[in-house]
């Protein structure tokens, strides 16, 4: 088996890693605001988060094509930097997971690839795609104030009419579960459309570097591969993830109307930026928008402590999934001298 083969198949193994860690890094996106308005059973929740995740991975490839051709020049990629790219990630996605921080799965892809590129170029700027990074970075700034305005938006005009024509909001929350049991699938589609695209991108760009196909597009077996693992890593939860989303960030039970806000203001949000073709933090849109469905019932009733923290960590994502990556990337180039 050549050396380039044998790098291909490492690829797609850690990429498939990649998003079994993102399911259950983000597992919490979808089902956090369900279980806590006990619309849904925790086992119940992640089986409906994994069947929708899976079908929402296959259903679109945009966010691939942005992640594989968008932020690195495809002339000088190779198989370790795509590794290294992923293997950062996934390090960072585990350190936050440990930490219970609602990081961004994609953030730290973005960092990988920059990172792993530039230390294999020699700090060579110009291979960086400015105007692709510049549009990612736009979308990851803007999607969680979008979900916190439009939840705000939707929990108000579900409850103004209500308080107006003064009817008992109590017995309407009950009947609202279920409508928030659609609110989950439709949030867990969103997510298996963004997220899962992210490690298809990058098999992809693999299979085209080793010379297996010709020109960017996603083969079928690779986007079952990756949505099945996606799928798989759901099936395990993120239980650290949701105690940060539920309760901490809202700091009390989630009624039914907060939780169906929440999950309908960031699947939309989520939508929308995969049809762009637009990597975004699916963790962020859904926890600025259980802020903002908090905050529209009084401001301080939201904690902005963690909300804060949040923000840190999404501060510093990309720069320490680079340095990830890049440490990753001299110890593949390493391995490779050695065994030359």
């Amino acid at each position: 088996m050549s050396s380039e083969l044998l790098l291909l198949i490492m690829v797609v193994i850690v990429g498939l890693a990649y998003d079994f860690v993102n399911g259950f890094h983000d597992a919490a996106n979808a089902i956090a605001t369900s279980i806590s308005s006990n619309c849904l059973s925790p086992r119940t929740a992640i089986l409906l988060a994994t069947c929708f995740n899976f079908i929402g991975a296959l259903s679109h490839t945009a966010v691939a094509y942005t992640i594989g051709k968008g932020v690195v020049e495809s002339n000088i990629v190779t198989q370790p930097i795509l590794l290294a790219a992923l293997l950062g990630a996934i390090a960072w996605n585990l350190i936050t997971w440990r930490l219970g921080l609602p990081s961004s799965s994609t953030h730290a892809l973005v960092g990988g690839l920059i990172g792993g590129a530039l230390i294999a170029t020699n700090f060579n700027w110009s291979v960086l795609l400015m105007p692709g990074i510049t549009r990612i970075a736009i979308a990851m700034v803007l999607a969680p104030f979008a979900g916190l305005l439009l939840s705000m938006l939707v929990i108000a005009a579900i409850m103004w009419p209500l308080h107006w024509l003064k009817i008992n909001h109590r017995p309407f929350n009950k009947r609202l579960k279920k409508l928030q049991i659609l609110s989950a699938a439709w949030m867990s589609f969103s997510h298996g459309m963004n997220d899962a695209q992210n490690a298809m991108g990058i098999i992809t760009i693999a299979l085209m570097t080793y010379g297996a196909i010709s020109e960017f597009h996603v083969p079928m077996s690779i986007r079952i591969l990756c949505a099945f693992s996606m799928g798989a890593g759901t099936m395990f939860g993120g239980w650290r993830i949701i105690r940060t989303i539920v309760n901490q960030l809202s700091g009390k039970e989630t009624l039914p109307v907060q939780g169906f806000a929440a999950q309908t203001s960031a699947g939309g949000v989520i939508l929308i930026s995969s049809l762009l073709g637009l990597p975004i933090s699916t963790s962020h849109a859904i926890s600025s928008s259980v802020i903002g469905t908090t905050a529209a019932s009084r401001i301080g009733a939201a904690n902005w402590r963690v909300g804060g923290q949040m923000v840190v960590a999404w501060i510093i994502t990309v720069p320490a999934a680079m340095l990830f990556a890049a440490i990753f990337e001299l110890l593949i180039t390493y391995g490779q001298n050695a065994l030359s």
